[in-house]
C-alpha cells in the first residue's frame, strides 16, 4: 500500500557485524544522516573533519539547490542554468521525441536559448525560508480522539499553506508555494516556502547509450561508467531566464580520495524510524505483492518493446523506471528479511520503551504507541488489496484514467472550501496539478491498452471475480477488450480538451461523457469509501501513535538523530572513499581507459559514434566516475557533490547495492554513494559535444 511507511498526506549487502546500540543513547550512526538544514550538526563536522561550515555557505547551498518534480537539481551559472542527471530529465526528452527523432538516442544541444526545448510538466522549486508550526498543529489536536485529530491536522496544515503563502506575496521575495513538512513521524511540523520556477528547458543532455552505459545490469553498481548529466535553465512567468547569483562554481579537477564532501538535495523517503510492526507489513504484504505485479508488468514491457522500433522507443522510459524500482525494492525486501536488522530494530523499540517505563510522567502521557500501531496494521493488511487497486489505482494503471480521476475529483472537490478537500486538491496545490494535468505530454494508445488491460486483470485475480467492482466492469467485457474501448473511445490525450475540462469545472466534466470520466465516475464512490476508511483505521491512530513515539523519542535523544527523508531539502556528508568487497578493495574512482575495453557494441554496453569517432583525443586517464560514503537515497539523483569551500565537485545519480539498505539502517562500511566527475563531464563538452557556449556561461571554455 505505502511503499514508504508514511501516512497517505506525505504521500520508498546488508551489515557485516550487527548493529550497534546502546541503551541509554540513539543508535549509532557513523557520517550517516540525511540532516535538515535548520538542525545541521555544524560542530560534528567541525570537529570531526575541520570543514567550518558557516551560516553563509549553509544559505548559499540551500538557495543553489533546487528540487525538480522526481529529482534534484543545482544551479551553476548566474542565469538559471541547472545541472542534473540525464535520467531525470527523461521525460522531457521523450516528450520531445518522434519516430523519426528519438532524443534520447540522439541526445540534445541547444546551442543559442532560443533552442531549449520546455519540459512539460517539470518545475524547480527552491527553499527560500523555513517556519516552524508543531505548536499551532499541537494546539489544534489537542485532546481530540485520533480520527478526529487526523481531519483537523489536515485542515490546519492547509490553512497555514494557505496563510503563509498570501503573507509571501508581501515578503522580499515576492508570492512563495508553502508546503507543510512532517519529520520524525509527527514529531515537528513546518512550513518550507519555495520559489517555484513552472518553465524548465532543456539545455543539454548526452546520448542515452553514454549516459546509462551499463544499463540495468550495471544499476546500482560500482565501479561505473555513465555520463549521468543533463543540463535544465528555469525561467520566469515572463520568459526570461531566471536571476540566480547563489550558484555554484565546478571544481574542473573533481575532489580528491579522502576528501570530505557533502550532498545537498531531496532524498525521497527512508523508514529509519519506523515501528517493528510497520516493517513487518512492509516486509510481509506491501513489498512482496508489489513485486509480483511489477515483476508481470516488467515482462510484458520487454516483449511490447519487441514488436518494433516505435514501440522499443515508447516503452523505453516506462520500463526503465519499472527495472530500477524493482531491483529497489527487491533489496529492500531482502534487507527486510534478513534477521539481523529486525533484531536491531526490535532493541532500539525495547530500549526506547525501556526509557519511556522509567519516567511515569511520560508513560502517562503516551500510553502505548507501539500497541496502538501493531492493531492498526493488521487492519492495513485487510484493507491492502482494495485500497491499492482501487484509490491508489493500481487496478486502472493508465495515464488517461489519472487524467479523467484527476479532472473529475478536482471538478468536485474545488467547489468545497480548501480546508474540507481531499489534501491534494487544496488550493495551494492546484497550479502544479492543472500544470501535470494539462501539459503536452505524448500519450501511446499501443502501450495504454496493455497497462490498463494489466492493471483490469490484476485486479481480477487478487479482488476476485465476485468483487462488486469486478463485476460491474467484467460483466460483458474481458480485461482486453475493456481497456481496447476505453482507450479508443477517450478524447483525453489531447491536451487542449483536458485543458478546456479543468477550467470548465464541475458543469463541464459533468456534461462529459468520454469513457475514462464515464469509469473514473463509476468507481469513485467505492474508492473513496476504501480511502475513508484507510484514513479513519489505519493512517489516523499510526498518526496519533507515531507522534508519541516522537514525544518519546525526542525526550531521549533530542534531534541528535535526523528525520526520516521526505522529499525535501537535506545536507549530508561524507568522504570519497571506496570500499572493501569479498576481500577486494574496490577503488573510489573509474577512469575513461576503462570505458573503451567494456564496451561490446551491444546494448546495454554499447558506445555512442560521437564518442568512437573522437576515441584518440580523450584523455584515458579522465576520472570518469566515484563513489563516497554519503547517505543518499531516490530523489538525491541529480543532487550537487560539494567540497567544504562550496565548490561543485561531483553529480550524484546512484548509489552501490548496499546502499538501497539504507531505507531503513546505514551500514558505515558498506554504503556508498556514485556520482559523475566534473572531469569527465568537462572532456565530453569539449571535445564530444564540443559545446563552447555552454562551457563559456559555466565559466569553464
Amino acid at each position: 500500500m505505502r511503499m514508504s511507511r508514511r501516512p497517505l498526506s506525505a504521500v520508498l549487502a546488508l551489515l557485516a557485524s550487527p548493529v550497534p546500540l546502546l541503551l541509554a543513547s540513539p543508535p549509532a550512526f557513523s557520517d550517516a544522516g540525511m540532516w535538515t538544514f535548520h538542525d545541521f550538526p555544524r560542530e560534528l563536522v567541525k570537529g570531526r573533519y575541520g570543514a567550518d561550515l558557516s551560516p553563509a555557505w549553509l544559505e548559499r547551498v540551500r538557495t543553489a539547490t533546487a528540487r525538480l518534480s522526481n529529482c534534484t537539481a543545482s544551479f551553476v551559472s548566474p542565469d538559471g542554468l541547472m545541472l542534473t542527471n540525464h535520467h531525470c530529465a527523461q521525460g522531457c526528452l521523450d516528450e520531445h521525441s518522434s519516430p523519426e527523432h528519438n532524443l534520447l538516442h540522439s541526445g540534445f544541444l541547444a546551442r543559442t536559448r532560443d533552442e531549449e526545448l520546455k519540459c512539460g510538466t517539470q518545475v524547480a522549486d527552491v527553499l527560500m525560508g523555513l517556519e516552524e508550526v508543531t505548536a499551532a498543529v499541537q494546539a489544534a489536536i489537542r485532546g481530540l480522539d485520533a480520527r478526529s485529530a487526523n481531519d483537523t491536522r489536515k485542515k490546519t496544515l492547509t490553512q497555514l499553506e494557505q496563510t503563509c503563502e498570501q503573507q509571501s506575496r508581501r515578503g522580499r521575495y515576492g508570492p512563495l508555494k508553502c508546503e507543510s513538512v512532517d519529520l520524525y513521524q509527527g514529531g515537528q511540523y513546518w512550513l518550507y516556502k519555495y520559489r517555484r520556477y513552472q518553465d524548465v528547458r532543456l539545455v543539454f543532455a548526452p546520448e542515452r547509450d553514454i549516459a546509462a552505459f551499463g544499463g540495468d545490469p550495471d544499476n546500482f553498481q560500482f565501479p561505473r561508467w555513465c555520463l549521468d548529466m543533463s543540463v535544465l535553465r528555469a525561467y520566469t512567468g515572463d520568459g526570461k531566464p531566471a536571476a540566480t547569483p547563489a550558484y555554484l562554481r565546478i571544481r574542473p579537477e573533481g575532489p580528491q580520495a579522502g576528501e570530505v564532501v557533502f550532498v545537498s538535495g531531496h532524498p525521497g523517503t527512508t523508514d529509519r524510524l519506523l515501528s517493528v510492526a510497520e516493517l513487518e507489513t512492509l516486509r510481509n504484504v506491501g513489498l512482496p505483492r508489489w513485486l509480483l505485479r511489477a515483476a508481470e508488468l516488467r515482462g510484458r514491457y520487454i516483449e511490447f518493446g519487441k514488436t518494433g522500433a516505435e514501440a522499443s522507443r515508447i516503452v523505453e522510459d516506462p520500463l526503465n523506471y519499472l527495472e530500477n524500482a524493482i531491483k529497489v525494492r527487491r533489496k529492500q525486501l531482502d534487507a527486510l528479511l534478513d534477521d539481523r536488522l529486525l533484531k536491531a530494530k526490535r532493541l532500539e523499540e525495547e530500549a526506547l520503551r525501556a526509557r519511556v517505563a522509567a519516567d511515569p510522567q511520560l508513560a502517562a502521557a503516551i500510553g502505548e504507541p507501539w500497541s496502538d500501531i501493531a492493531r492498526a496494521e493488521l487492519r492495513e493488511q485487510e484493507l491492502y488489496l482494495p485500497y491499492t487497486f482501487l484509490e491508489q489505482g493500481a487496478g486502472f494503471n493508465s495515464h488517461l484514467f489519472t487524467y479523467a480521476r484527476t479532472l473529475l475529483r478536482a471538478a468536485a472537490e474545488r467547489t468545497k472550501p480548501s480546508t474540507d478537500r481531499l489534501r491534494e486538491y487544496r488550493d495551494t496545490a492546484l497550479s502544479r496539478l492543472a500544470q501535470r494535468t494539462t501539459a503536452p505530454v505524448p500519450v501511446y494508445p499501443a502501450l495504454e491498452k496493455l497497462t490498463l488491460s494489466f492493471g483490469l486483470e490484476r485486479m481480477r485475480e487478487w479482488l476476485g471475480p465476485d468483487a462488486p467492482i469486478v463485476r460491474a466492469l467484467l460483466t460483458s467485457d474481458s480485461p482486453d477488450t475493456l481497456a481496447a474501448r476505453l482507450v479508443d473511445g477517450s478524447e483525453l490525450a489531447d491536451p487542449a480538451l483536458r485543458r478546456g475540462l479543468w477550467d470548465g469545472g464541475a458543469a463541464r466534466i459533468d456534461a462529459s461523457h468520454d469513457p475514462m470520466i464515464e469509469l473514473a465516475r463509476s468507481v469513485d464512490g467505492e474508492a473513496r469509501a476504501v480511502r475513508k476508511s484507510y484514513e479513519d483505521e489505519v493512517e489516523a491512530p499510526v498518526q496519533a501513535a507515531s507522534e508519541k513515539i516522537a514525544r518519546a523519542r525526542f525526550s531521549a535523544y533530542g534531534t541528535s538523530l535526523p528525520p526520516d527523508a521526505t522529499f525535501t531539502l537535506r545536507l549530508n556528508f561524507g568522504t570519497v572513499q571506496g570500499w572493501k568487497e569479498d576481500g577486494r578493495e574496490i577503488e573510489p574512482f573509474t577512469r575513461l581507459a576503462r570505458l573503451f575495453e567494456r564496451a561490446t557494441g551491444e546494448e546495454p554496453f554499447r558506445i555512442p559514434g560521437s564518442w568512437l569517432a573522437l576515441r584518440a583525443q580523450l584523455d584515458p586517464q579522465t576520472p570518469f566516475n566515484l563513489s563516497t560514503s554519503n547517505d543518499i537515497v531516490g530523489g538525491n539523483s541529480g543532487s550537487p557533490l560539494i567540497d567544504a569551500q562550496g565548490r561543485l565537485v561531483g553529480l550524484m545519480f546512484d548509489g552501490n547495492i548496499h546502499s538501497i539498505a539504507g531505507s531503513y539502517w546505514y551500514d558505515p562500511q558498506l554504503n556508498r554513494a556514485v556520482a559523475v566527475d566534473p572531469a569527465v563531464m568537462l572532456e565530453a563538452l569539449r571535445k564530444v559535444y564540443k559545446a563552447d557556449g555552454l562551457l563559456s556561461e559555466l565559466g569553464l571554455h
